[in-house]
């Protein structure tokens, strides 16, 4: 795959505008990319630190184009993490922002342009790389961990057309970024943008931050992506409030929205003649298995939508048959060119085939209506069975948002205690009631916890893990 190829005739638009002011072309990028595969042999493995900086978009796509193979890791990632993941898969060279050059001195620097170094490291063990491999990720909820998602270029390539097509992408599009370029959904975001020659608008502030919305004022910004939590954040940083002309859409995936705020974004656009476009995907599946027409946004809101350009999806029972009556659940069975090579666990399962062929399970719980719109109910794990109650802890969650949207919260257990995790003592007997009058669940069967924070990665997802 070459995406210099395709958009040879964007050379001279701009492909990226940074918060800092600098600006660079599509051709300059094709340009560096012409110096990065002169430096680095193709079939190389690269730890690519992430930023949402000019410096890692070309490194990005530079890599694609010369067939070198990035581990798309965060720059900001925990320096024994990252260690770790260097012994397991020793990399060749590390790409890198230059204020962490101290940190890798021990290695060579073989080039430095756009504040990002190309660093050769001294491993002596070369891992053999399929074919097929384009780029490699982390899961969601496991960035410490070994264990990655193999994409290949057609995983790569036929999710950028087909986020293209449904988004209906062109030229004129001018995305910010609200997510990390190392997650699954802001890497989606630049690849199908790029696919069509548009202008990116990177920067490294928050939505709660005025720079953020100063930055995408001054530059036109047309639309942007976010997961649950961004949503939940946009409401609390008064967005319905802001005058923003040049916004046409937003995006939502990494998780399913809460329906009644899916409702307020869904209104929100319609009165200011806007598009609200909710998402379902996974890394797994490159990105994108799933979209929920904006025209829809409303009349469907809380529905994940239908099958991308190119995927179906099929409702499994749990003895394997397909379900085809409406508002029955079943696990979500998803079949598309975007379905992912497999895992590496280890350097040597980088030479792994095609483990899936294109058929990914899920793990998650929907249901489907009678216009084939499906709905996510919750995660295959995220049951449990307490005192024979089958309990969604998705909804859990959801319930309480519902009712204390000001209350971060996250549930998890086993089926012997359910806990409640929230950030607010004040709350504590509130929200014990509530979840016993909704569902009607004995309180002997689950504690309320108090913890300072719940944790969540780069992307604004809750680490069930991780919690106490």
């Amino acid at each position: 795959m070459s995406y210099f190829d395709e958009f040879g005739k964007y050379n001279e638009r701009i492909a990226a505008v940074s918060s800092e002011g600098i600006s660079v072309s599509y051709g300059e990028i094709a340009a560096y990319s012409d110096k990065l595969g002169s430096l680095i042999p193709s079939r190389s493995l690269v730890f690519c630190f992430c930023k949402n900086v000019i410096g890692s978009m070309a490194g990005y796509l530079s890599f694609l184009n010369n067939r070198i193979v990035p581990l798309m890791i965060d720059a900001n990632i925990d320096q024994t993490l990252a260690k770790q993941l260097m012994d397991i898969y020793q990399p060749q060279y590390l790409y890198i922002p230059k204020e962490l050059c101290d940190r890798y001195s021990d290695y060579e620097v073989i080039n430095e342009e756009y504040d990002y170094l190309v660093v050769k490291t001294n491993y002596d063990k070369v891992y053999p790389l399929s074919d097929e491999l384009a780029l490699l990720l982390t899961t969601s909820g496991s960035t410490g961990s070994p264990k990655l998602v193999r994409q290949s270029y057609k995983n790569v390539q036929s999710n950028a057309e087909a986020i293209a097509k449904y988004l209906e992408l062109d030229d004129t599009e001018r995305p910010v970024t609200t997510l990390p370029m190392n997650y699954t959904y802001g890497l989606s975001i630049i690849n199908s943008h790029v696919l069509v020659g548009a202008t990116i608008l990177l920067t490294t502030s928050t939505i709660v931050a005025k720079d953020f919305w100063d930055f995408m004022k001054v530059n036109k910004a047309t639309s942007f992506g976010g997961v649950p939590y961004t949503y939940e954040m946009l409401k609390r940083v008064r967005f319905f409030r802001m005058d923003l002309p040049d916004l046409k859409y937003m995006t939502q995936a990494g998780g399913k929205l809460a329906p009644e705020l899916h409702k307020e974004f869904a209104e929100y656009a319609i009165n200011k003649g806007k598009k609200f476009i909710v998402m379902y995907g996974q890394t797994e599946a490159t990105a994108r298995m799933a979209y929920l027409p904006a025209d829809k946004a409303l009349e469907k809101y809380g529905s994940m939508g239908i099958a991308i350009p190119g995927g179906r999806f099929d409702l499994i029972d749990a003895s394997g048959n397909v379900i085809n009556e409406p508002d029955v659940v079943g696990e979500l069975v998803y079949y598309g060119d975007n379905v992912t090579l497999g895992y590496a666990e280890c350097g040597d399962d980088l030479i792994k085939p095609d483990e899936r062929e294109g058929r990914l399970e899920t793990g998650d719980m929907a249901k489907m209506d009678e216009d084939g719109f499906f709905f996510i109910v919750g995660r295959k794990k995220r049951f449990l069975k307490l005192f024979g109650n089958r309990i969604n802890l998705d909804e859990v969650d959801r319930i309480i948002k519902k009712e204390y949207p000001d209350v971060d919260c996250a549930s998890s257990g086993t089926d012997e205690m359910m806990n409640i995790y929230i950030t607010d003592a004040d709350y504590t007997d509130k929200v014990a009631a509530l979840v016993e009058e909704r569902t009607h669940i004995n309180n002997r069967a689950f504690r309320v916890i108090v913890i300072d924070k719940i944790p969540r990665n780069e992307a604004g997802k809750t680490l069930y893990k991780e919690l106490p």
